[in-house]
């Protein structure tokens, strides 16, 4: 194969990769709400402390993990915090544990799944979701 087609071949290839590796947030509810409704997807909401120690546990769970790509197909995802000037819903997704993750139907916003505290956004319940959803197939026993 010659220099220049695998030149081409990778830059081609890295917006994918670099879709893959994390999650695409957005930092408005109502516009992430907005356009989950439009395109008919759920709606995946952090809410997050300003604190930073919510930072490991993302990092672990939401980044370079094989499902990520997926929840940025299926999932419109935003980040709030909940010291924010951004309003949402707070009476909807009110907690005392942070970071929390919610999976909301945006259509009818209700609750896909039980939402996620602090230490169990781990790479294991995250992947048992995106399956149990349907999101990601099963992985054979």
């Amino acid at each position: 194969m010659g220099r220049r087609l695998k030149r081409l071949l990778f830059i081609s290839a890295f917006p994918l990769v670099v879709m893959a590796s994390h999650l695409h947030w957005m930092g408005n509810y109502d516009k992430a709400l907005q356009q989950a409704i439009a395109a008919h997807k759920p709606l995946l909401v952090l809410v997050v402390k300003k604190d930073g120690k919510s930072n490991p546990i993302l990092q672990k769970a939401l980044m370079n993990q094989p499902y990520v790509f997926a929840m940025n197909r299926h999932f419109v995802s935003v980040i709030v915090t909940y010291e924010g000037g951004e309003s949402y819903p707070i009476e909807m997704y009110y907690t005392t544990v942070f970071p929390t993750l919610f999976f909301v139907d945006s259509s009818r916003e209700v609750f896909l799944t039980k939402p996620l505290y602090g230490e169990d956004i781990n790479v294991g319940n995250l992947a048992k979701i995106m399956q149990d959803l349907g999101i990601i197939p099963a992985k054979k026993r």
